[in-house]
């Protein structure tokens, strides 16, 4: 028998699925997990160059993965004028000229603004020019469908109070219909041409960085959710390219083929060829076989597409129901025709009409198709009607969570609940009610909307409530999530989306011993302390990719 390379020991593991098991080591040689052993057994595959991992209680885990996530985005952010740590609205411009002083020329772009940090959530142009003078900025909002722009860079963009709205997003205006600063959805479009476009060097170093990011957390793959251009968020396509070629990208990848929804149906034959255009040896790192479509907006800007009208502010309907970004019937031509060619659909779908229509598209694609191992997936899922939670299961539609957002917190609160209908709060994210039905469950972040850390989504998902709140859980206690099944999501039910189940998500033999070791062991802390828990090491193909430094 041929010794080990490393061989973890000493603690509980998490194959994946179920209760961890105690009692037992992971031997892992060339790049692999090659056997799960009880602990009397280790030592017959020790040999003299062997690592042993002493987990001295650690949990032992697969290595997270991400199935909803902006890398690029997140990493430029970090680079960039950040905003992402700013505590109110005050600090949030306090960063901006701290930004603007380090940097006193051009334009200002970065992200990263809180909606309900603003009045109305939407923060002014002449609050900028404040700090700034008649400098250009175009600031990204933290969920990405909003943008916040000054004076210099509405009036450099062409923009006026004869600009009309697009069909796809909102401007706010002032008293005489001139911009007020603050650009929804598609009208962030405005400035494509206007804004310099973002060096390359400097998408590949924030790639990089994302990755850095991640790893730190445990995070070993990922499905990239926008792999194209849109609203100021640069090509990052390229990067990933030469990542591969140089032997940079460490983390497994699934990229999403960003869905124009301007366009039509000559746009799958494109992304045929950019998926086929990833040599064989390269996907293994990285694949196109996926596609993002855009069905709604957010709810905080009222343009989720819903199924009951919004309210003003005075408690009364409007005639607002949001925006199906793309015509229910094309979207079910356009699944139709994706899952055709092999490509897995990745919807945003955050409104109840929005997953509806979603699942209608899965619904058509199989009538037409038959089944396929498409493997489609909705992401978001804020408010899900009590009769669809049943019809993932029934479609093979995992649903993908972002469970840090299922709780009480201000931009829910403040912007998004007052102008929804009173029931709309027992909807929302309705994990419990799509697990008893049988939904696969997947889990993801949507940084740099919110924090990628595995650990403090999971601690949601339990818990329903942030930590330290007294509010009540967020639908329910009835929607709260078990730990294993929450762990699951993260792990093996993100790996299923992301057609790495043979050989990632599980502790098993014959897998890439993508790993990441947890302490304090999660499931023996209570579940108000999920989120103490954090990743002492990250370890991809057997190799120490992340280690935290310890504390003396």
């Amino acid at each position: 028998m041929a010794a080990a390379d490393v061989i973890f020991t000493g603690g509980p593991i998490f194959t994946g699925t179920g209760a961890p098991v105690a009692g037992h080591a992971v031997i892992v040689s060339g790049g692999r997990i090659t056997a799960v052993v009880p602990d009397a057994e280790v030592q017959a595959h020790r040999g003299d160059a062997t690592r042993v991992v002493s987990l001295d209680g650690a949990l032992l885990a697969p290595g997270f993965q991400d199935a909803h996530i902006h890398p690029v985005a997140g990493g430029l952010e970090l680079l960039q004028c950040n905003l992402a740590e700013s505590e109110d609205a005050g600090h949030a411009l306090q960063l901006v000229a701290e930004y603007a002083a380090t940097h006193p020329a051009g334009w200002i772009l970065g992200g990263g603004w809180a909606m309900d940090h603003f009045p109305g959530g939407s923060p002014t142009r002449q609050a900028l020019d404040a700090v700034v003078g008649d400098r250009p900025v175009l600031l990204s909002s933290r969920d990405h469908h909003s943008v916040w722009a000054s004076t210099a860079a509405i009036r450099l963009a062409g923009l006026d109070a004869s600009t009309p709205d697009p069909a796809d997003g909102r401007i706010e205006r002032e008293a005489d219909g001139f911009p007020a600063g603050t650009f929804h959805e598609g009208a962030g479009d405005a400035f494509a041409e206007a804004a310099p476009p973002v060096d390359e060097e400097l998408v590949y170093a924030g790639l990089l960085r994302a990755q850095a990011e991640l790893l730190a957390l445990g995070i070993t793959g990922w499905q990239d959710a926008l792999i194209g251009s849109v609203a100021g968020i640069p090509a990052n396509l390229a990067a990933y390219r030469r990542a591969l070629d140089e032997g940079a990208l460490v983390a497994h990848v699934v990229g999403a083929q960003w869905w124009e929804r301007s366009g039509g149906a000559e746009q799958v034959a494109e992304m045929v060829a950019r998926r086929d255009g990833i040599s064989p040896h390269d996907r293994d790192r990285f694949q196109l076989g996926t596609v993002k479509i855009m069905v709604d907006g957010v709810a905080e800007n009222r343009t989720a597409a819903m199924k009951t009208p919004y309210r003003d502010g005075h408690g009364h309907d409007t005639d607002n129901v949001g925006l199906s970004f793309i015509d229910p019937e094309l979207l079910r031509d356009y699944v139709t025709a994706l899952d055709r060619e092999g490509f897995q659909v990745h919807f945003h779908a955050l409104g109840d009409r929005a997953v509806q229509e979603a699942l209608d598209a899965v619904e058509a694609a199989r009538a037409a198709n038959g089944v396929s191992d498409g493997r489609h997936h909705l992401a978001h899922l804020e408010i899900v009607a009590e009769d669809d939670t049943a019809r993932f299961a029934a479609l093979d539609a995992v649903a993908n969570l972002q469970a840090l957002w299922a709780c009480h917190e201000p931009q829910l609160d403040q912007l998004t609940l007052p102008f929804l209908q009173e029931e709309a709060e027992g909807r929302h994210y309705p994990f419990g009610d799509l697990h008893r039905h049988g939904a696969r469950l997947a889990a993801g972040s949507d940084w740099p909307v919110s924090s990628a850390n595995p650990l403090e989504a999971i601690h949601i998902a339990v818990n329903r409530v942030s930590p330290g709140s007294d509010d009540e859980p967020l639908g329910g206690a009835h929607q709260r999530l078990d730990l294993e099944t929450a762990f699951a999501a993260y792990t093996s039910g993100t790996a299923y989306v992301n057609h790495r189940d043979h050989d990632t998500g599980r502790i098993a033999p014959g897998y890439l011993a993508n790993l990441v070791v947890v302490e304090p062991n999660p499931f023996e802390a209570a579940a108000d302390a999920i989120h103490l828990s954090g990743v002492s090491s990250t370890w991809v193909e057997g190799r120490l990719v992340h280690e935290r430094a310890r504390r003396e």
